[in-house]
């Protein structure tokens, strides 16, 4: 009987080099101390200036940082970065999970770095209400686009923040921009919690459908449909072509129920296949006809302007309830009034003008 081939996964541990008998102790100690050392707020502005990669993808782990310490850090290199930013196309992705966002993201960069862009790719991966864990694995999923010179893909946790936007995207598409790249792609959860974090920090809203699927957005499509400057429906190859065509017929149906944007743009609907990398022009055909319209009549600046108002009052109310709920004194009292309560001894207004009382004289 003859010997069937052993197959051999790469998941598998295989017998490799074998290990040196002598390891220089020095040169351990050497690499060990210099993993140790952070480099400073100068330092890393300076390697994002210099568009290093590594130093920021360290910058942006500072700025996410729940760490007090690191805040002030982490202001000076968003600082520094500013006269460097606004300098890019900031494009959002949405769509159910499922419908290929990754796959489409990678079709899509690929094709952008073609053309000589430099695409930056904030994907926020959905975090566990249990473990509060995050896969996080875009990196694994876009194999192409993660060797390409000319991207970079961030993965980050989603938290318990809204919308499946990382509580610090937003900062991270500043430090992106100082590092010199001109498209800006975010990647949403697409859980259809709130859309509108999404939107208030992107020039165009993509929204990516399937046909055929059903419609698990029902209850809130009008909202999404409503923020999309773009509906894509893809996986249209196969057998699935004569779906996504009908699909399509009734999303440009839908649409013109919608009242007229103010930035004077009629939203499209498209088609295309990711995997197969069809119709991918198209879509960048589309949003650049929209960037054309928005930069002629001003509706762009405009439109930055009004996102950062908007992120100015986040971040203080952010910030807010930061130091509220972890003031020493507050936290016990909440806890107090919590069981208070639960009990029924105190009715949740009460209870919570007792701890506000607190918190503002302690202030």
């Amino acid at each position: 009987m003859a010997k069937s081939s052993k197959h051999t996964s790469a998941l598998q541990e295989v017998d490799g080099i074998p290990q040196p008998e002598f390891i220089s102790q020095s040169a351990l100690q050497k690499a060990m101390a210099k993993r140790r050392v952070q480099p400073s707020a100068d330092e890393l502005l300076a390697g994002i200036l210099a568009h290093d990669k590594t130093a920021l993808s360290r910058a942006i782990t500072l700025i996410e940082s729940t760490n007090p310490d690191h805040l002030t850090k982490a202001n000076t290199v968003i600082q520094g970065c500013l006269p460097h930013a606004n300098r890019s196309v900031r494009i959002g992705i949405t769509g159910v999970p499922g419908v290929g966002k990754s796959t489409f993201i990678e079709a899509f960069g690929t094709y952008l770095t073609q053309l000589g862009k430099k695409v930056a790719v904030l994907a926020v991966d959905p975090s566990s209400s249990i473990s509060h864990g995050s896969i996080l694995g875009d990196k694994t999923r876009m194999e192409e686009l993660v060797k390409d010179e000319n991207a970079f893909i961030r993965p980050s946790a989603s938290g318990d923040s809204l919308g499946g936007v990382a509580r610090k995207t937003r900062e991270s598409i500043i430090l992106c921009e100082a590092a010199g790249f001109d498209t800006i792609i975010i990647e949403t959860v697409g859980v259809g919690q709130s859309e509108t974090a999404v939107h208030s920090m992107v020039d165009f809203f993509l929204l990516l459908k399937i046909a055929g699927a059903g419609d698990e957005l029902q209850g809130i499509k009008r909202g999404i449909m409503e923020m999309a400057d773009a509906v894509v429906i893809n996986k249209a190859d196969g057998d699935n072509v004569a779906k996504a065509k009908l699909a399509k017929t009734e999303f440009n149906r839908a649409l013109h129920l919608f009242p007229a944007k103010t930035s004077g743009w009629t939203p499209k609907v498209t088609t295309c296949s990711a995997f197969e990398k069809t119709g991918i022009d198209a879509i960048w055909e589309l949003i650049s006809d929209y960037l054309t319209l928005v930069q002629s009549n001003q509706y762009f600046d405009q439109r930055r302007q009004e996102q950062n108002q908007y992120w100015l009052m986040e971040t203080i109310n952010e910030q807010l309830m930061q130091r509220f709920y972890h003031h020493p004194e507050i936290a016990p009292l909440l806890e107090q009034n919590k069981k208070a309560v639960q009990n029924h001894e105190l009715s949740p207004f009460a209870a919570a003008s007792i701890v506000l009382k607190k918190y503002f004289k302690e202030k």
